[in-house]
């Protein structure tokens, strides 16, 4: 079920004129946590080819980023981004005895209420929507209007580790839980064309179903007949020879998997007209100090998408605005 707040920006423009529009470029920015920097390198990639979005829906980590871009602060954001280190990332979380979260948010807050101010989701230049999930209901929420830098931390909320955003009355978290790239909510939006960037399709056994564990010369065979090379193979064939996986393998682990599975399921109904994919073996979904490889990732992956993007803008009919 979708609970839709309409925003101030969905009323039809007053000065458009009689005649044809370009194509409205959706982009929807999809969760993955650190993974989400290479966001920031798509979008430098899209304009420096003159490519620019008129409509951005983000889910998580894709909120914040598209947040800050739709708000004019991505340099801020990149600047933010690229000083992390391991000792800085450490420093940003909380830890707190509530009961809602591991960690409470306030320095994030503040530093996200820095960056982006006191604006309001409604006002921004470029249309703009995040996702979150409504606790209790599972009920999934499109946030087009409102406080931006709220509307950007619900949608991140991740449930057991940050606490819930309380949001006209509902506790909100994580969108990633019902929709991890928001492909339509960018076409509810208005977008004619919908470039997605999907930072969750690069598992290796794609869905498989096993009637018993594989043996640990079965998954390396696997690993090598699907090409998968380097430390993501190691990690894969090490942890069927080891004992337990560490609680924090098991969580990326399980979150990893949860977010796919979701993804592909949603992008089957509703695919988008350019999948982006960056392809990014190795990079953890914590591995917020590593920006600086992320965004390059991201540069890279928009790079090989631009072609059939701009195939795709051709191709996609002008549309014929009413007479006023």
């Amino acid at each position: 079920m979708l609970s839709f707040v309409r925003s101030a920006q969905e009323k039809p423009d007053e000065d458009l004129t009689p005649g044809r529009r370009q194509p409205t470029l959706g982009l929807a920015l999809g969760a993955g946590a650190a993974r989400g920097w290479c966001h920031i390198g798509v979008l430098r990639e899209l304009a420096d080819h003159g490519i620019t979005p008129h409509v951005i829906a983000g889910t998580s980590i894709g909120a914040v980023v598209g947040g800050c871009y739709a708000a004019g602060r991505l340099d801020d954001l990149e600047s933010f981004a690229r000083a992390l280190t391991r000792r800085r990332v450490f420093g940003l979380l909380d830890l707190t005895l509530s009961g809602r979260g591991l960690i409470s948010g306030g320095r994030l807050r503040a530093r996200l209420e820095a960056a982006v101010g006191d604006r309001r989701v409604e006002d921004l230049p470029i249309r703009f929507a995040a996702v979150a999930t409504a606790t209790g209901s599972g009920h999934e929420v499109w946030l087009t209007q409102g406080d931006l830098g709220e509307a950007i931390r619900a949608s991140y909320a991740l449930p057991g580790i940050l606490e819930p955003v309380l949001v006209g009355g509902r506790w909100l978290v994580d969108g990633a839980l019902v929709n991890p790239v928001p492909v339509t909510l960018c076409r509810a939006l208005g977008a004619d064309m919908v470039v997605a960037v999907n930072i969750f399709g690069d598992t290796l056994f794609r869905g498989t179903v096993m009637m018993q564990p594989d043996a640990p010369e079965v998954i390396e065979a696997a690993a090598e007949s699907a090409g998968v090379r380097g430390a993501r193979r190691a990690a894969l064939c090490r942890r069927t020879k080891e004992g337990a996986p560490s609680m924090a393998t098991v969580m990326t682990d399980a979150f990893n998997t949860m977010q796919d599975r979701i993804s592909r399921s949603r992008l089957a109904g509703d695919p988008p007209d350019v999948m982006v994919k960056a392809r990014l073996d190795g990079m953890g979904l914590f591995d917020f100090h590593r920006a600086d490889e992320l965004i390059a990732l991201g540069r890279d992956a928009a790079r090989r998408a631009i072609p059939e993007i701009v195939d795709h803008l051709a191709a996609t009919p002008a549309v014929i605005q009413p007479a006023r």
